[in-house]
């Protein structure tokens, strides 16, 4: 039996927890696609152009080019959650939003990343799970980052121990102070 193949762009959204596979979504907006390889080289964030040999079912790498070096850190229980987190998601809960952002700025005042804050769902839905499994959207996120700056960008995923929302903050710039901070303060 010949296997078939197919080629695109795709976002890697996780690794599965025992190492072996990847979490593949398409970039045109195709369901996500686990991809067995405990070789790979690649991170969660990577933008990635790739041939998929299928075999019985499997997915593997058949070639791929990392073509964007963004990244992706999910973080459950994060605590200690920063100023304008907080004040993201008291402000959806005093507007009786499912969802808010809002742009945040270095100290010279330059744009340098935005924050959203989304409901929990209780018993409906996880959204922490939903975005590490790439069945919640994320690249319309990534694309408003783009027409800031056009380079690689990190998102954390915080699932915050105390509070009753789900944080993502995208910062711009990575290598940057800010993502080496809050890779500090979380990760």
């Amino acid at each position: 039996m010949s296997e078939a193949r197919t080629t695109g762009e795709y976002r890697v959204r996780s690794r599965t927890p025992d190492g072996a596979a990847f979490v593949l979504v398409p970039l045109d907006g195709d369901a996500p696609v686990r991809v067995e390889d405990d070789d790979a080289d690649l991170a969660p964030g990577n933008r990635v152009r790739a041939t998929l040999a299928w075999n019985d079912g499997t997915a593997r790498f058949d070639d791929y080019e990392a073509v964007d070096d963004t990244r992706i850190t999910y973080v459950r229980g994060a605590t200690g959650l920063f100023e304008d987190a907080l004040d993201t998601m008291e402000e959806a809960r005093r507007e009786n939003l499912g969802v808010n952002s809002q742009t945040t700025y270095s100290t010279d005042g330059d744009p340098n990343g935005a924050v959203y804050a989304f409901a929990s769902q209780p018993g409906e839905r996880d959204l922490y799970t939903e975005f590490r499994d790439g069945t919640a959207p994320l690249e319309p996120l990534l694309d408003r980052l783009d027409d800031f700056e056009d380079c690689p960008h990190h998102v954390f995923v915080l699932d915050p121990a105390e509070h009753d929302f789900l944080v993502l903050y995208l910062v711009l710039r990575r290598d940057s102070v800010l993502e080496r901070t809050v890779l500090d303060t979380y990760a």
